[in-house]
């Protein structure tokens, strides 16, 4: 593969891929909420923050992959009401902004946390991801922080062994219950990485 370099911000130019790689990594947990696809996709171009982003970019300019985080500054790809409103009507924003709300509050919004990390398929196992979970921790480093935290579901083993490589380690759990029919998932997994 060729080289990659990891830019901070998302460029306007990547912003509708960068929508579908975060649609394509995450729809089956977020398409009965967010679906459908279309709506989605416009959804997450509309909402997502270009500060709290990490892309990375082929020699060719080729988006290969991002990790969006959330900090106290804000989340990557959190809208409110009336971003919802906008793109799903009125109703629709009822509904899923009830369904967000099953989640719980939003958790220690003091920490950094890595909220979703995805690679373009063809670019996966080429150390993209890799290279964004480290990319992620220096800029956890630079804000101030002395940790690095995400969840992973229990059934993305794949997530689950990238961030153990990366020095992560599991530091509790949530079971979703009847929750799990509406986001695809049963548990989630807290894991915590220390910043020497």
């Amino acid at each position: 593969m060729a080289e990659i370099y990891i830019r901070r911000g998302l460029a306007s130019a990547h912003r509708a891929e960068a929508a579908r790689l975060y649609w394509q990594a995450f729809a089956p947990k977020l398409g009965r909420v967010m679906g459908p696809e279309d709506l989605a996709l416009t959804y997450l171009a509309r909402v997502m923050r270009a500060d709290q982003a990490l892309c990375a970019i082929g020699t060719n300019g080729v988006l290969l992959g991002l990790a969006g985080f959330r900090t106290r500054a804000g989340a990557f790809a959190h809208g409110n009401r009336h971003d919802m409103a906008a793109i799903y009507g009125p109703f629709g924003a009822i509904w899923r902004i009830a369904a967000w709300r099953l989640l719980g509050p939003e958790r220690e919004p003091w920490f950094f946390q890595i909220e979703g990390l995805c690679v373009r398929e063809e670019a996966r196992g080429c150390g993209v991801g890799s290279a964004l979970v480290e990319a992620a921790c220096a800029e956890a480093r630079a804000r101030g922080h002395s940790e690095v935290r995400l969840d992973v579901s229990d059934d993305n083993l794949r997530a689950r062994a990238l961030y153990e490589r990366a020095g992560f380690t599991a530091t509790g759990g949530e079971r979703l219950g009847a929750r799990a029919v509406l986001f695809g998932y049963r548990e989630a997994t807290r894991m915590v990485r220390r910043l020497g």
